[in-house]
């Protein structure tokens, strides 16, 4: 394809996400209260929650996240909730006080960001994003098996994504086989029934990983892993920057 034409198909892509996202079908909107109503309306219908809020600056990211933390603690919502920390964003420290803030309420963790930046501050009551067209992935998540792994796809350069699905399934093959709780984030219906293929071949049960899938994205199909048993996750996007968040990380390839 032209260089041209690819800018302008990508341009047009840009456009229809951030359309979708601004107009409330792809975030749950721009407070912490928006992520809270998605969430109970979420929980309410079978699911579990993945909240993950961006903020407009990075000074402000502790205070609204510690802000969201209280608001899903007094709706009742922790025990099905896990907050994301973008520990790039935050820095070790904030993203610490935040994590035991969302720990003492009773919010799981999950830290997203470079493995530098991360693995000093995992714990055994934290999980970790793993991509897996990152070069280190399969080792990560073979480092990582015992433990809560949230696998994503991406990045994966262009024209390449029959080797990026690859690398995809041999680290979900590697979760799968350990003895930790793998979360699958895939929006992929191919890459959903391989999950459950491998999740089947490695005798596991429903409760011991789950599919992570996005707000607003195959809404029927979420509906229907749930009623067959599946326990899925949906990632609910909030925050001033969630909208331009989730058109960057769709273009890289992250469900």
């Amino acid at each position: 394809m032209p260089v041209r034409a690819g800018s302008e198909l990508r341009r047009l892509l840009e456009e229809r996400l951030l359309g979708r996202a601004l107009t409330g079908r792809l975030v749950a909107g721009p407070g912490a209260a928006d992520a809270v109503r998605v969430a109970a309306e979420l929980v309410a219908a079978g699911f579990r929650v993945a909240l993950e809020h961006v903020s407009a600056h990075d000074q402000d990211a502790a205070a609204e996240l510690l802000s969201l933390v209280g608001q899903v603690h007094s709706a009742g919502l922790s025990g099905d909730c896990e907050l994301t920390l973008p520990v790039d964003r935050l820095g070790g420290a904030r993203a610490q006080r935040v994590g035991r803030a969302a720990a003492e309420a009773g919010l799981g963790v999950v830290l997203d960001g470079p493995s530098r930046d991360v693995d000093g501050l995992r714990s055994a009551a934290t999980g970790v994003v793993v991509a897996a067209g990152e070069a280190d992935a399969e080792d990560r998540c073979r480092a990582l098996a015992r433990d809560h792994v949230r696998l994503v796809p991406g990045p994966s350069a262009p024209g390449h994504r029959a080797d990026a699905e690859l690398a995809f399934v041999r680290c979900l093959n590697v979760l799968m086989a350990g003895e930790g709780r793998p979360g699958i984030a895939v929006s992929d219906p191919r890459l959903i029934a391989i999950a459950g293929e491998r999740a089947a071949w490695n005798g596991r049960t429903p409760d011991s990983w789950e599919l992570v899938m996005p707000y607003g994205v195959l809404t029927h199909e979420q509906r229907r892993l749930v009623a067959a048993g599946y326990t899925v996750r949906v990632t609910v996007p909030s925050g001033p920057a969630a909208a331009a968040a989730v058109v960057t990380r769709r273009l890289a390839g992250r469900s």
